[in-house]
């Protein structure tokens, strides 16, 4: 629904396809439908997913332009800024916002780490342009090295060039930060894996504290899985408050938890995630309501695909008679990716956004293969895609 006829006091219902998918026209909708029926296949997915990444390491004709016309349209805003301006235009037509993030990961150089951090000062430079794009999101990883990382946790001593190392990772944040919080835009960090997040959890910590000030110019973010993440996000914020300054907060459920149950039983130490999803789910909402009570003085981006999630937070800021597009409660989806809970939200008048990554298609090719197998029938998302796709077919008579 375009945002002239945005309706702000309207009922949020993530079942309307009408809405979900009014901003793809009808080949469109049919394209985006034949590639969730392909993802609902896991037998044909992983394949199909190791023949994708072997074809595009191998420079396979033809390999990059099939990527291109299908999971690439999907799930990414374009290669470049500004080939991904049409994509970022396009939602703003339907009062959505976007999140750029530059795609590539698992970099292992200084000459890659400097690399990326110029992307990401490329970026928010051009989000500091664009009254739709609020935030840049980065990754730790792809400015240092893992086991870099690694080795601070595990408070090992570092050697003189690997000091100096770190202080070069410490340089490329700050850098990164120092620019949006001077350009006006709010930077992301991601989480990632336990054995590397506390350093992870310190590195942002510094730049909260130096840069939250007069508003939110740094989130962290909480992987919910974790059974530790809900006392360490209250603890934080009371630490941020008794420090002076505001809290950033970015909710996910989490994205390693088979490889962090894998190493835990392999290292012999306590598995760091919760037993189940419905416990998972207890204390992503738990956390909801923790971030909705203190909206003062924290800011809360509910990056959830699930819609019981979403509108929790929406009847809570409903009944704390918070306006739909408050600065500082922002909902935020994958692109590509629950249509129904991000442009039902946004025809509402709530601040919702789309996560949208750009970079070459070598670059990008891990996020990709990642986004359909999270999408196969094993995790119902593609299941839950398809069904409200055929539905919205079903209505417009195609």
């Amino acid at each position: 629904m375009p945002t002239d006829t945005m309706t702000p006091t309207a009922p949020v219902d993530f079942t309307n396809t009408e809405n979900a998918f009014s901003h793809l026209s009808n080949a469109e909708l049919k394209q985006t439908t034949w590639l969730f029926s392909m993802m609902n296949k896991p037998w044909l997915v992983k394949p199909g997913s190791n023949l994708a990444l072997w074809a595009i390491e191998n420079k396979l004709p033809l390999a990059e332009s099939i990527i291109k016309k299908t999971i690439f349209k999907q799930f990414v805003g374009g290669t470049t800024l500004l080939d991904s301006q049409k994509s970022i235009e396009h939602l703003a037509k339907y009062n959505t916002l976007t999140v750029l993030d530059y795609g590539a990961e698992g970099k292992e150089t200084e000459l890659d780490f400097n690399y990326t951090m110029n992307e990401n000062i490329r970026a928010i430079d051009f989000a500091s342009r664009a009254k739709t794009i609020p935030v840049v999101s980065t990754k730790v990883t792809g400015l240092a090295r893992m086991e870099l990382l690694e080795r601070v946790q595990a408070a090992q001593t570092l050697s003189r060039e690997e000091l100096a190392e770190y202080r070069n990772v410490l340089k490329r944040i700050d850098s990164i930060c120092y620019q949006a919080s001077s350009k006006g835009v709010s930077i992301f960090i991601d989480a990632e894996e336990t054995w590397i997040q506390d350093t992870i959890d310190h590195l942002v910590w510094i730049m909260m504290k130096r840069y939250n000030q007069e508003r939110v110019v740094v989130y962290n973010t909480f992987q919910m899985y974790r059974n530790d993440r809900l006392q360490f996000l209250m603890s934080s914020f009371d630490r941020a408050r008794s420090e002076g300054f505001l809290f950033g907060a970015k909710l996910v459920r989490g994205a390693y938890l088979e490889k962090e149950r894998l190493r835990a039983i392999e290292k012999g130490y306590p598995d760091p995630t919760n037993p189940d999803k419905n416990a998972t789910d207890d204390l992503y909402n738990m956390a909801v309501r923790f971030c909705v009570e203190h909206h003062e003085h924290l800011a809360l981006c509910n990056a959830s695909h699930n819609a019981e999630s979403a509108m929790l937070q929406v009847e809570l800021m409903e009944k704390k008679g918070l306006p739909r597009d408050h600065p500082h409660m922002l909902f935020s989806q994958l692109y590509g990716m629950s249509d129904n809970i991000t442009f039902n939200l946004a025809a509402a008048g709530f601040r919702v956004s789309k996560y949208v990554p750009y970079g070459q298609v070598s670059d990008v090719i891990p996020y990709l293969l990642r986004r359909a197998q999270e999408n196969t029938s094993v995790t119902g998302d593609a299941g839950r895609e398809l069904k409200l796709l055929l539905q919205e077919k079903k209505r417009r008579g195609i």
